[in-house]
């Protein structure tokens, strides 16, 4: 679809509203060009404590921008981001645990070294809920990262992200790629050690593996975002699944 054209059945009052929960993060005016080409339109979005959303969208819609700019990885062309009160930087680094679409544990490194590495840079890494995650995936603490499978690597990687304990986790593509037993334990993983006084912000392509643990679904088109919404409203209002109004929407 055109990103010009207008989705009719989607109302636009619910772009960029949260749905509930107290605010964490706050975007007002938030938009990112390069030269010619806008990755992002002039964005408000507010983002609450205690809820687990998945940013939906298809290729090119401007989630990983949207992404980049709440992680501080790009400076926004306009508008302000806030993060728990305080603008990108140093200190809302501190608040977030990102889980990027590329694995970057690829090193000779130990497993073993990694977990020193993380209990070193972050001051709130659990290291007794890292091993006790990877020793329930039988992972030898011994292995090198590049002799372990790509599978096993997202796993290991995604211990270390869920390990901290931070106020926002951001995980773009957690499950791509992966066999389906794996992305049965990173959704369990996911569940299992969410903080309720969190929030999980889950971009993915594989809608019917996520729907059943997401509270909120952010749909995302052309750098601009069509829908906020509360995904039981969405079963509700429209009699199906998240899925399949999903395609419905953007025409799969």
């Amino acid at each position: 679809m055109d990103p010009s054209q207008t989705i009719t059945n989607i109302p636009a009052e619910t772009a960029g509203r949260s749905p509930a929960g107290v605010e964490l993060v706050s975007l007002s005016g938030v938009s990112k060009s390069y030269g010619r080409y806008t990755a992002l339109y002039p964005t408000d979005l507010t983002i609450p404590r205690g809820r687990i959303i998945g940013l939906l969208g298809p290729n090119g819609s401007g989630k990983t921008t949207l992404i980049k700019l709440i992680n501080g990885l790009l400076v926004p062309t306009g508008g302000r981001i806030l993060i728990d009160g305080s603008s990108p930087g140093v200190e809302t680094k501190k608040k977030i645990s990102y889980l990027p679409e590329r694995t970057y544990l690829t090193s000779n490194r130990k497993v073993s070294d990694l977990l020193d590495i993380f209990n070193d840079f972050y001051d709130d890494f659990d290291d007794k809920r890292a091993k006790s995650l990877l020793q329930s995936l039988k992972i030898d603490l011994q292995s090198s990262m590049k002799s372990l499978s790509k599978g096993t690597k997202e796993k290991v990687q995604l211990v270390f992200v869920m390990s901290r304990n931070a106020d926002l986790y951001i995980l773009d593509e957690p499950i791509a790629g992966v066999d389906p037993a794996a992305r049965d334990f990173i959704l369990r993983t996911i569940i299992q050690e969410y903080n309720e006084n969190s929030t999980i912000l889950l971009s993915t392509h594989l809608i019917s593996d996520i729907e059943n643990i997401l509270d909120d679904v952010i749909f995302m088109q052309g750098g601009r975002i069509l829908l906020y919404s509360c995904v039981e409203d969405i079963r509700l209002k429209q009699g199906k699944s998240l899925d399949s109004y999903f395609r419905e929407v953007f025409v799969c």
